[in-house]
């Protein structure tokens, strides 16, 4: 057997982490980091290779891509198609990969009993893979459906053109993703095998040396270092040389110019970058960590702050992008509204006059060392994530990090080197930017077309001369530096639980609100959540109303960033959304100045006043969303359909559009008043906070909205509490809806085949639960890499306010909605043998990995309060859920569970409940036509969604009538 080389190296780790790391070097020179974690409910793997799609060869785009594709379906000692995510999956995990310019990263996590084969199955992908012909030549289909899936993106649009604008020859430029021209025609023209590209290309690159290993287990660091030894040992070790860029990608003739493109979506935006010095190099003294705190600041003064007062920008982000060891770029990105766009010289103007202000003010060691203290607080008290994110994460730190900063990677700047961050800043200079200005308005006034989107885009020279014009016309602004942060926490210390409890406790209710309460009892971190969901009658009554509440939760957002921005840098968070309902207000992080901003922002929702020229530009926000909503993945169309179908109270996207362009301000001034009249408050608070200071946390929210004569709000009637009702579908009966996709452009069709089961009851969701997840990955093999349906093939179950279903979901340029309806049903009909075969102890197999997810312990205070959120949202009040449906999962029979398929799921069976949603892309338009007014298998189609939904009982809903827990 090989021996490893323990090299003993101190790894640097957050003084809260109580984990276990050991870095290793196994004989083949597979270097791997080694974590212990006896609490965890989960393990995990990831294998980071360095090589990505900059190292596809010549005249073959997407071959690293296609090649991490292949790696999942079968290997020498597994040679079972699917047997890989077959076992993850049965096994209560989740398996998946990616490749990026420089690595192919792949990754799993599965229950802790079932680690080591998983672990042994999992190294397959780089002992001897398999590759078949026939799989090969599948696979390629869905490479395609995946390149098909973004064409019409603009973030790939947007990136790709960016790349197309550099040196020809470079990696830089190349076309990442892969298609069927690429991977299929083109190779075959020019007398290519691709599959015998596969494994060369795989022989080549794939050496251990090359890759580095992070492995989560449960056991002792000695007994997984064992097993890590065992399973990789036989990776090979070609020694192959590490990929490396040759320099910069960028010469004088793509520098100093202004790109003006025509993206899909309505909007303008400018992406401002230069080519700067890697921060990777200077990790610890953190350059563009300091530039992108002050240019990306949104506090009075800073840039953002300045352009949004004009109201030219919307939204904006700094900080650096596409780095590689030997180059880098640094971003400004900057949303800019109609009135932004008519003042894009002002806007790139005030900018470089801000960086002009940070040379001049020379590099500040108070603003250094604040921000190094609120990243250091960040880095010792931070979230427990799941361990795949966390192992994923880890990996890519050990391909650029020394061993000792594995963990801690670039996020602890600790070393203030004013010269180090000046060179970067010299770097943002007038002589060496490239400006991409995007706006629809561009259309007809370009001249060229970028080769793998189609984007057209225009170049012109922007001279430094140019730039400097900009610059003194830009206004007389107040630019200036942020002051110091007052929101940074002092106090972390922890307090004393008084009751050891473990579900949310109802603290008090009276006919103003209803608190709920929950002490940390587990993550022994200085942080707390709250949320308060103010229920206004007055909010979702008519279209109206619910596209007001949107501005007034908007504006509230607005209003309040310049000084909530100092509390979101110190890791203190809120947020305020309109939801079915009224609105909801959400603030979590360190719990020391949680009160404070907490005043802050309930004291702008009572005193809400409409400033006229900000309800403008918010307006012109929501409208671009309203309007790009066509442009949406027809998948996402048809899960719209589907709520718009089942939701009694969802408002049409069209309808709210309409009534949005004829708003004013004075509307809303007239309707927040109304929409605070009448108010019950839900609240949920947990974390490091005293019973005595939840007491007085809500004294002090009803006191700001429901004390004195001129109070904003007043208590609901018991006829005005809201609910949350569903449709409920007939027995025996399948529906279908089918409509035209919104984007005439988009190739893509999409089905959802949804079939509602039952309301809420714990035997009959662990049963639903149990089909699910025996079903998701054969569904996804089956139609998905066998039939070659579409890229976006998924089964799900579905919650609707306690109404508890399952869909699959299908995107495709391959086949029509009606053809893969029809190929879901063949789907469960063959699945129902599946079951009836399935032997004991794989039924007890699955039913143990459901239970292990099940008890699964919560990972940090937002994902537990997460969950209490839902039932209390719900107003299901099941905190002990997991237990109970376990009790349930214990008694579960396979007989039942088959009794269960043929009464619910099975194709025919006269207790099923489908609805079937079609949403036809351009390919599939004359199937639309045939579709909608033919004769179809379905029981119902559905013509008007409003028709139907009104002609349709409703299920009972479980908030607004249930009072108790249990």
């Amino acid at each position: 057997m090989a021996v490893a080389n323990r090299e003993l190296v101190e790894i640097f780790k957050a003084r809260t982490d109580k984990r276990e790391y050991r870095r290793t070097v196994l004989k083949n020179s597979l270097e791997v980091l080694l974590i212990s974690d006896p609490d965890t409910d989960k393990c995990a793997a990831t294998m980071d290779v360095r090589v990505g799609h900059f190292s596809d060869p010549e005249g073959l785009p997407g071959l690293a891509h296609f090649l991490e594709h292949m790696l999942f379906y079968a290997s020498e000692k597994y040679p079972l198609e699917d047997s890989y995510s077959k076992y993850i999956a049965e096994h209560g995990g989740s398996t998946n990969a990616f490749t990026s310019s420089e690595q192919t990263n792949y990754h799993f996590d599965v229950n802790t009993d079932c680690f080591e084969e998983a672990l042994d199955r999992f190294a397959q992908f780089f002992i001897k893979p398999l590759m078949s012909a026939d799989a090969t030549s599948r696979e390629i289909k869905a490479v395609d459906s995946e390149h098909q899936k973004n064409l019409l993106s603009d973030s790939w649009r947007m990136n790709q053109l960016q790349k197309h604008l550099s040196i020809e020859g470079h990696p830089f430029h190349k076309f990442s993703t892969g298609s069927w021209d690429t991977l299929e025609v083109i190779p075959k023209s020019r007398g290519l095998d691709t599959r015998r590209e596969l494994f060369k290309f795989y022989e080549e690159n794939y050496s251990a040396n090359l890759m580095h290993l992070v492995v989560y287990g449960k056991e002792n660091l000695d007994e997984i270092q064992n097993l890590v030894e065992h399973k990789f040992q036989d990776i090979r070790n070609t020694e192959r040389s590490c990929f490396r860029c040759p320099g910069e990608p960028c010469t004088s003739e793509h520098l100093q110019v202004l790109v003006r493109s025509v993206p899909i979506k309505q909007g303008h935006k400018l992406r401002i970058a230069w080519p700067i010095t890697p921060e990777i190099h200077h990790y610890k003294e953190g350059p563009c960590r300091y530039l992108s705190h002050l240019i990306g600041h949104e506090g009075e003064g800073s840039l953002f702050h300045v352009l949004k007062t004009l109201g030219w920008a919307t939204g904006l982000f700094a900080g650096e992008a596409d780095w590689t060891l030997e180059f880098s770029f640094f971003e400004v990105v900057i949303v800019l509204t109609d009135a932004g766009h008519e003042h894009m010289q002002d806007v790139v103007g005030l900018l470089f006059k801000y960086i002009r202000l940070l040379q001049q003010s020379g590099i500040c060691k108070w603003i250094f060392d604040e921000l190094s203290s609120v990243c250091e607080t960040k880095f010792h008290y931070q979230d427990k994530i799941t361990p795949v994110n966390y192992a994923i994460h880890l990996a890519c730190n050990m391909q650029v990090y020394p061993p000792r900063d594995w963990l801690v990677g670039s996020s602890l700047p600790s070393k203030f080197s004013p010269g180090t961050i000046q060179m970067v800043l010299e770097e943002l200079s007038i002589d060496n930017v490239r400006i991409f200005w995007k706006s629809k308005k561009f259309e007809g006034h370009t001249d060229k077309v970028e080769p793998w989107y189609g984007t057209a885009y225009s170049v012109d020279k922007v001279t430094p001369s140019m730039i400097e014009e900009w610059m003194l016309c830009a206004v007389n602004d107040n630019l200036h530096l942020p002051a110091p942060n007052v929101f940074i926490p002092t106090d972390l210390s922890l307090k004393d639980a008084q009751e050891m409890v473990k579900f949310p406790v109802l603290l008090r209710k009276s006919s103003c609100s209803r608190v709920w309460y929950k002490s940390d009892t587990m993550f022994s971190t200085p942080k707390a959540y709250v949320k308060i969901d103010f229920n206004c009658p007055h909010a979702g009554n008519s279209p109206e109303a619910h596209v007001l509440t949107d501005i007034f939760t908007r504006l509230l957002m607005d209003y309040l960033n310049e000084y909530a921005y100092y509390a979101k840098v110190a890791g203190l968070y809120y947020g305020i959304k309109r939801n079915a309902y009224g609105f909801q207000v959400t603030l979590k992080g360190y719990n020391d100045k949680l009160r404070t901003l907490l005043e802050t922002v309930l004291g702008k929702i009572a005193r809400f006043k409409v400033k006229p020229e900000r309800f403008f530009v918010i307006k012109e926000t929501l409208t671009k969303e309203y309007q790009n909503f066509k442009f949406q993945q027809p998948y996402q169309q048809a899960m719209y359909y589907c709520s718009l179908l089942l939701e009694d109270h969802k408002w049409p996207w069209m309808e709210e559009l309409d009534i949005l362009l004829h708003l004013e301000a004075e509307d809303l001034a007239k309707f927040a008043p109304e929409l605070l009249s009448r108010a019950f408050l839900e609240c949920y608070i947990a974390g490091n906070i005293q019973t005595s200071e939840a007491e007085s946390m809500v004294q002090y929210i009803e006191d700001v909205f429901f004390s004195g004569p001129n109070s904003a709000c007043k208590p609901l009637f018991p006829s005005q509490h809201v609910t949350n009702r569903v449709v409920k579908l007939e027995r025996g009966t399948s529906y279908f809806y089918p409509a035209e996709g919104l984007n005439p452009d988009d190739e893509n069709s999409a089905l959802v085949h949804y079939i509602q089961v039952h309301r809420d009851d714990f035997l009959l969701n662990v049963k639903l639960q149990l089909f699910a997840l025996i079903a998701k990955q054969s569904a996804f093999h089956q139609l998905r890499s066998v039939e070659q349906l579409g890229y976006i093939t998924s089964l799900w179950q579905r919650n609707d306010s306690g109404i508890y279903g399952v869909l699959i979901i299908i995107q495709s340029t391959v086949k029509g909605p009606g053809h893969i309806d029809l190929r879901v049903e063949a789907f469960l009909k063959t699945f129902e043998s599946k079951l009836h075969e399935m032997t004991s102890d794989e039924f007890k197999s699955n039913v143990n990995a459901l239970i292990d997810m099940k008890l699964e312990k919560h990972k940090n205070l937002n994902e537990e309060s997460g969950f209490f959120w839902r039932e209390i949202r719900d107003g299901t009040l099941k905190f002990d859920r997991k237990e109970l449906e376990v009790a349930a999962l214990r008694q579960l029979t396979q007989q039942e569970l088959i009794d269960f398929f043929n009464d619910h799921i099975k194709v025919g069976a006269p207790q099923r409940k489908s609805l079937s949603i079609g949403v036809y892309g351009n390919l599939h338009s004359s199937e639309y036509t045939a579709d909608k007014s033919g004769p179809v298998h379905y029981s119902v189609k559905i013509d008007d969604i409003f028709s139907f939904r009104r002609s349709q009982p409703l299920y009972g809903s479980f908030r607004g009538v249930s009072d108790h827990v249990n």
